[in-house]
């Protein structure tokens, strides 16, 4: 083979390097892109799941302020031995709080020593809006590691962005040199990091627009 076919051959491949790492740099950049994307969307539903469960949380504690409240009347009024407003509280009670009160007050709390102090430490007590929150704040907590994940994953794509324009240095700058077995090692490197990159990026979850 002649000194010119040589060279055509070198120049032919780098071409042929320089054309698929263009493509693959277009690609990995539009990858990050989309996971960039899909994590901003992501931290959308990470802040709503946070707003309601502040809200619903904030709904649970006063909730248990009136169930405090109306407690504390009825001790007071059957302290005092009056029935009427004893009743007129007892009839009050929330729902939720009615059962915890009753189980409590099975325990026969004025005549037993070890019978629990108040009903809200009975494991009747339950609200559903704090168990709502608690959800909430789990699913965020779930949104927040896909967040971290998307981030992860559109880095990675920028670091093959970066492993393809080093390629692509390499294939260029293969057809400026002069020397025969420079202009191959320098384009044998650059074949290298490509396929090693293009590999890499094949392990990777694929982001598209629908």
């Amino acid at each position: 083979m002649t000194a010119a076919h040589k060279r055509d051959w070198i120049e032919v491949a780098a071409t042929v390097l320089l054309a698929v790492a263009a493509v693959s740099t277009a690609w990995s950049s539009y990858q990050a892109t989309r996971w960039n994307g899909e994590q901003a969307k992501t931290s959308g539903r990470v802040n709503k799941a946070r707003i309601d469960a502040a809200r619903v949380s904030g709904l649970a504690n006063a909730q248990q302020q009136v169930d405090v409240a109306t407690f504390m009347q009825w001790v007071d009024s059957h302290a005092r031995g009056e029935a009427k407003l004893e009743s007129f509280y007892r009839a009050r009670f929330r729902p939720e709080y009615s059962p915890a009160f009753d189980a409590w007050l099975a325990t026969k709390p004025l005549q037993t020593k070890d019978a629990p102090p108040t009903p809200f430490v009975m494991p009747e007590y339950r609200l559903a809006a704090r168990e709502e929150a608690e959800r909430l704040d789990q699913t965020a907590d779930a949104l927040a590691a896909n967040v971290r994940r998307d981030i992860q994953r559109s880095s990675n794509y920028v670091l093959g962005v970066v492993l393809f324009a080093v390629a692509l240095f390499f294939a260029g700058m293969s057809t400026k040199l002069t020397s025969g077995g420079l202009r191959k090692a320098v384009l044998a490197v650059g074949c290298i990091l490509f396929v090693g990159t293009v590999v890499w990026i094949a392990t990777f979850p694929v982001s598209v627009a629908v």
